[in-house]
């Protein structure tokens, strides 16, 4: 469970294993090869017998691409990588190349040589972006080749055990409705939209429409399968055979049929004739072609478990309720630590992250982490994604700021919280900019909006405060949260991409601005918050709604400037760390209960 801070991946194993690809690619008369980061469920996490790109490049970031040509290759990031790539892959093998413009499709388009064959495993692309990479190779008068077998996963010689975990019961007072009642609730939806079945690939949606859980991804408790929900309720459910128990057969009942994983293609194929819903945008090319080739009658759709999903039942938003509490006492302790043992200026980032971990432990009820935390002091901290390694690990100096980003996973729910604080004592402008963030912060808790209201609406609101000092911040604002599931999820978000999907009742989302002076220092104040029908506004016309905050942990009092504050503004404040004693101080004892009262005093 334990976060690990060895640096992995790196430029040797490049010079390792591109060489063995090449040969790999010759005998299959072969002349390039396309190596996403994806696995083949479209997992945040990837297993490490499925990070391909790590094995092969070096790069462990967590979204990225490579492609291998006869005798030129790339390496593609997004723009929170780019130190990070340069430190784990070799340039003189890869070319450094932007994911996002461009990406793999413009090279190919650009390199590959007329009459090239590209292999490609259709089980890790999307039908859209698979459409995108056989245009570049059309225009540059090459061609794709569908791999029955990854190449990667043939000379992979010391390749990790394919996860094999068993997938257990998540019990209904946690899940807050039958699973039986979601087939036949989401079925009846499929005939409405005059769909036979669905093809369900997400492992959440499994996860959520099966009420089970696993344990094949880090840090996020999901089982890695498939499944046929079909319209009358009833469904097919493959796995590997040794995750399954009698008595998961048991909780699943009779109109569930649980089948080996090497059962599904054979099943895609009796749906011939038939009408299927299919996501593309978590569903791989393999499946569209498979079931074409079936002749079933593919209706492209979101996958119809995402939204019910999002939408958390009063079970679930109250379980989330329960475990912020239980996070918020473990953090308490925690912010106690921090103001006291690690003002030393001798405390590591690597000792602050295993502090943490320590105190949610003692909880008893901690699970897994909900992702690797990040604890970035300093320069360290204004590095968004940063993950400290023993390489890159600092000590929290005096003087300085400490970020702290991290979560856990209980039975009852996934927490998700960013705190901000001063080691020694702050600068006026820390001072300044953190006010900046909490007023962005405090904005979006308070906010009231009408129904439909989608949260690329919402994100300026965030940055208000910020944009008026000439700054911002370039990460999103908001990102949905599973309910003992992943900790970022669909279809939801806060940012400045436009989403079309309305914020709706028992929607959990992230309210994390931040600000980040490069070399220098990082903010962010983050807490969960839960869509919830508003109190009826004197006079108002229309339905509207709002937010309750669920993570209870206090928010650093000396790094605030009152006078940057309004009335308003410090009556939420005042009222949230209220409401932090009053939910989180019972669970607490001795000097940190002392020191969580003094620091959610009114200001």
């Amino acid at each position: 469970m334990f976060q690990t801070y060895d640096e992995p991946g790196g430029p040797a194993l490049g010079r390792k294993h591109l060489p063995r690809l090449r040969k790999a690619l010759k005998q299959a008369g072969l002349d390039g090869f396309i190596a996403p980061h994806e696995d083949e469920w479209q997992n945040e996490y990837v297993p490490p017998a499925y990070d391909r790109l790590a094995w092969l490049t070096g790069f462990t970031g967590s979204a990225g691409a490579a492609v291998v040509l006869a005798d030129e290759a790339a390496v593609f990031v997004d723009g929170r990588y780019t130190l990070q790539v340069r430190a784990q892959v070799d340039e003189k093998l890869f070319a450094y190349r932007d994911l996002v413009d461009g990406g793999p499709a413009a090279y190919i388009r650009e390199r590959a040589a007329k009459g090239a064959k590209i292999g490609y495993d259709p089980k890790l692309h999307s039908p859209d972006s698979l459409e995108r990479l056989r245009a570049a190779a059309d225009a540059a008068g090459a061609v794709l080749v569908p791999v029955s077998r990854n190449l990667i996963d043939t000379i992979w010689d010391d390749r990790p055990a394919v996860p094999s975990a068993k997938v257990e019961p998540h019990a209904e007072r946690y899940a807050g409705e039958s699973a039986a009642s979601k087939r036949q609730r989401l079925g009846e939806g499929l005939k409405s939209d005059g769909a036979d079945a669905a093809v369900i690939t997400s492992p959440a949606s499994l996860a959520w429409l099966f009420n089970i859980r696993g344990g094949d991804v880090a840090r996020t408790p999901l089982p890695l399968g498939e499944a046929i929900l079909k319209s009358d309720g009833g469904a097919d459910l493959f796995l590997a055979d040794e995750k399954v128990s009698p008595e998961l057969k048991q909780w699943l009942g009779n109109e569930v049929s649980v089948r080996p994983s090497s059962d599904l293609q054979p099943a895609l194929a009796a749906l011939s004739g038939k009408r299927v819903k299919l996501d593309p945008s978590s569903a791989s090319a393999w499946y569209f072609e498979t079931l074409k080739g079936a002749g079933a009658e593919i209706v492209r759709g979101q996958d119809p478990v995402v939204l019910p999903r999002a939408c958390k039942n009063a079970a679930e938003v109250e379980g989330s309720r329960q475990a912020h509490i239980r996070d918020g006492a473990a953090i308490a302790r925690y912010l106690h630590w921090l103001a006291t043992t690690a003002q030393s200026g001798k405390v590591t980032e690597i000792e602050a992250c295993q502090k943490l971990e320590e105190f949610r432990q003692a909880t008893g009820q901690l699970k897994d982490l909900s992702f690797d935390s990040i604890s970035g002091a300093g320069p360290n901290g204004a590095i968004v994604h940063y993950r400290v390694s023993k390489k890159t690990n600092r000590k929290l100096g005096r003087g300085s700021l400490f970020l702290i980003d991290s979560g856990g996973q209980y039975l009852d729910g996934t927490t998700d919280i960013t705190r901000t604080v001063a080691i020694g004592r702050p600068t006026k402008e820390m001072k300044d900019r953190f006010t900046r963030v909490l007023k962005g912060h405090i904005a979006l808790a308070r906010v009231r909006f009408p129904k439909g209201t989608t949260g690329h609406q919402l994100d300026a609101l965030a940055r208000m405060s910020l944009w008026e000092g000439g700054l911002d911040y370039d990460h999103g604002t908001g990102h949905g949260v599973g309910s003992y599931l992943g900790v970022h999820e669909g279809p939801h978000r806060i940012a400045k991409f436009v989403n079309t999907q309305p914020l709706e009742p028992g929607m959990i989302v992230s309210n994390e601005p931040g600000y980040y002076k490069t070399g220098a220092y990082g903010i962010r104040i983050e807490n969960l918050q839960v869509v919830t029908p508003a109190a009826p506004i004197e006079g108002g016309e229309r339905p509207m709604l709002g937010f309750e905050t669920l993570t209870m942990a206090p928010i650093a009092r000396d790094l605030i400037l009152k006078p940057l504050l309004t009335k308003d503004e410090l009556a939420w404040l005042n009222a949230y760390h209220a409401e932090v004693w009053q939910k989180t101080g019972p669970l607490l004892d001795g000097e940190a209960k002392a020191w969580l009262e003094a620091a959610t005093k009114p200001i």
